[in-house]
């Protein structure tokens, strides 16, 4: 998987741009994500249905994966089964 490839989730609305990419596959709501969206939906897994918000990104604890919402969706990414979590904001130097 390049940076730069954009996914779509096979079901709901998410759809993500890969910054940092691996060997792995990209999940939203339980199902793999691809490059073309699906004709029809498929159910969301409810442990994988706590939602995607727009302009945030999504990392793996390893740090091998980074993924940008560019369109928010029901379904949460996950890697392999794996969760992501919301990558935090560093923390900017204090000016004294």
């Amino acid at each position: 998987m390049k940076p730069g490839t954009k996914l779509k989730s096979a079901v709901c609305d998410t759809e993500v741009m890969v910054i940092r990419g691996g060997d792995g596959e990209v999940m939203c709501g339980g199902a793999a994500m691809s490059e073309q969206a699906p004709a029809e939906k498929a159910a969301i897994d409810p442990a994988f249905a706590e939602g995607t918000l727009i302009g945030k990104r999504y990392v793996d604890s390893g740090g091998v994966f980074e993924l940008l919402c560019v369109k928010p969706g029901k379904g949460s990414l996950a890697i392999d089964g794996v969760s992501l979590q919301l990558k935090e904001a560093k923390p900017l130097p204090s000016s004294d």
